[in-house]
């Protein structure tokens, strides 16, 4: 091999190990690939930045835009609303839940529709009187599931196609091409939840138990009228560095100050809320001026117009990730407080400031009203959701809904290519208001773009130095030649490498090979592309393998192990059916 074949194998090595054992940045690890790759001279600058041009790469930014336009005007509400109701049993909710979400998901990214979904989805368990961890899990699997619907369902299957189409000079999929094999994996992995789902999945709802009663987590205190205390800030007072303590708001009257800062100026019968160590109120006690709250309702319990309790979920990508709370600033950089911190469904005791933040971490926050509209598209959080506010009712979600179906008639019916519907329908979701510039900008997920675009890099290098012909030839040596047993292979191999690095990534990086492959043993190369973009979305048996997964991983209080003991027979599931159904619509050799 050449020296520019061994520099590909040690780029793609070494990126793939920085993932699985660091906290760095997917699109950190393989952006710095990229610029190795071109730094040596393995890849031109064409070549290098090739894949911020590819078409599917487009496609998936713009199909961002067209998410949040339904998102933000409640459109995925519109459709839960009319469908969850009231079931009287688990194996009912699931069905009334799953079957809805998946078919959305065919036609939006499935990271906003889950995202929008989860505190509706908590709130119903609620009222039904169901314990939510019953219902989050499948309903990132059911968006999963969805998203293998269609070419546009998930960003894995439009950058897949449109990187075959650069391969190989093809036309590609058309909208519709992998639906066949896409209904028969969602219905076998839906049956499969619905039916073993009350069996497997665990019955809590830990973390809404753990921010349930404020005493546990705060200290209300009051200052005294005429004390010493009063006219001075929080910092002359004595209040902002307290160590294990901090103050997190003032009722005053009936107003609330909220996200409390150094400057702001004690009255008297001021009600100060303290989070932390509550085993250090001894501390506030020996403080002049400050007196035991006579309050018997919590005051974050009575509702506010100044402040909003938010729950979040730590994104993997959020910068906060190995910082303390004290680190990070959280109140200065958010504009909110941390009340209280749940890691797998319990909640941290302790000094909250010292607490290292970690992915899929749930925060409970106090905000000011406007912090939920301003943090939603915040890479830093999967997930915000306003715990006292109803789902959102838009006048346009109607017009939302509009604008998808016709993206999806004019790219099926072959009027346009995908990209071209996908161009036409972010500009309408823009022009009708449906989707403010703002929100479309700050929809954008830059960190999947970003990882997608790098990854093509990887791919072009493994194609271009021979490695993926050389893989290739030992993939066909150990399937013996035998179609049926190398798309199995193939399927295989993408779906481990899925749960280590990004489903993205992964369809990247294998589909040189699959090509090569495909090519050097007379295979069509049509049945084991639509293999890879099914193996690349089925990652069902960690809440690391894909990003859904992790959104629910702290809302649900989950643990590593439920995901292992449902995911992994939904992964060999959907493979069993992915193998069986692929050869009954194209034949495996030329």
């Amino acid at each position: 091999m050449s020296i520019e074949a061994w520099i590909s194998i040690a780029v793609t090595g070494a990126a793939l190990a920085l993932l699985m054992v660091t906290r760095l940045g997917t699109d950190m690890v393989l952006m710095g690939a990229l610029v190795i790759l071109s730094v040596t001279g393995v890849l031109t600058p064409a070549e290098a930045l090739g894949g911020f041009s590819n078409s599917g790469l487009i496609t998936v930014a713009l199909m961002y835009v067209i998410a949040a336009g339904i998102s933000h005007t409640g459109g995925v509400d519109l459709v839960i609303d009319h469908v969850l109701k009231q079931p009287r049993t688990t194996t009912r909710a699931l069905t009334r839940l799953m079957l809805p979400t998946a078919a959305v998901s065919g036609f939006i990214n499935n990271t906003p529709v889950v995202a929008a979904l989860i505190p509706a989805v908590v709130r119903w368990a609620r009222r039904i009187d169901m314990p939510a961890s019953h219902f989050l899990m499948p309903l990132s699997y059911a968006a999963i599931l969805g998203g293998t619907l269609t070419m546009i369902g998930t960003s894995t299957n439009l950058v897949t196609n449109g990187q075959y189409q650069k391969l190989t000079g093809s036309e590609g999929f058309s909208m519709f091409d992998i639906t066949p094999v896409g209904i028969a994996v969602a219905l076998a992995g839906i049956l499969y939840v619905i039916l073993l789902g009350p069996r497997l999945l665990p019955s809590r709802d830990r973390v809404a138990e753990s921010f349930a009663n404020p005493r546990e987590y705060t200290v209300e205190m009051a200052v005294a009228e005429d004390g010493p205390l009063v006219g001075k800030t929080i910092q002359e007072a004595g209040l902002r560095h307290l160590g294990t303590l901090y103050v997190v708001e003032i009722v005053r009257g009936d107003h609330v100050v909220t996200a409390v800062a150094s400057e702001e100026r004690l009255q008297g019968s001021d009600r100060l809320v303290f989070a932390g160590d509550i085993r250090a109120v001894l501390e506030l006690q020996r403080i002049k001026g400050l007196l035991p709250s006579t309050e018997e309702t919590p005051l974050l319990s009575r509702r506010a117009p100044e402040r909003r309790i938010v729950e979040a979920v730590i994104s993997p990508h959020s910068s906060a990730i190995g910082k303390t709370i004290r680190e990070c600033r959280f109140r200065d950089q958010y504009g909110a407080v941390v009340i209280a911190v749940a890691r797998n469904g319990e909640r941290i005791e302790g000094n909250l400031a010292s607490i290292r933040l970690s992915p899929a971490d749930t925060l409970l926050l106090e905000a000011r009203p406007a912090f939920v509209h301003r943090q939603q598209y915040n890479r830093d959080f999967l997930l915000i959701s306003d715990t006292e506010e109803e789902s959102p009712e838009h006048p346009k979600s109607w017009l939302a809904w509009t604008i998808l179906l016709a993206v999806v008639l004019i790219a099926a019916t072959g009027l346009v290519d995908m990209l071209q519907a996908a161009m036409i329908g972010a500009a309408a979701m823009i022009i009708t208001r449906c989707c403010d510039a703002h929100t479309a900008r700050r929809s954008l997920d830059m960190p999947v773009i970003l990882s997608i675009a790098a990854s093509f890099a990887l791919g072009t290098a493994l194609e271009k130095t021979g490695v993926a012909a050389l893989l290739a030839s030992q993939l066909l040596e150990f399937g013996n030649g035998n179609p049926w047993v190398i798309l199995a292979l193939t399927y295989l191999m993408v779906t481990l490498l899925t749960e280590i690095i990004t489903n993205n990534s992964a369809a990247l990086l294998t589909l040189p090979i699959v090509l090569a492959m495909t090519t050097g043993g007379g295979l069509n190369p049509e049945p084991y592309v639509i293999t890879v973009m099914m193996a690349a979305s089925a990652s069902f048996a960690t809440p690391i393998g894909y990003q859904t997964n992790l959104m629910v991983y702290g809302p649900g209080g989950y643990r590593f192990s439920d995901f292992v003991k449902m995911g992994v027979p939904l992964n060999l599931l959907c493979g069993v059916v992915t193998v069986l159904v692929v050869p009954l619509i194209w034949p495996l050799t030329v």
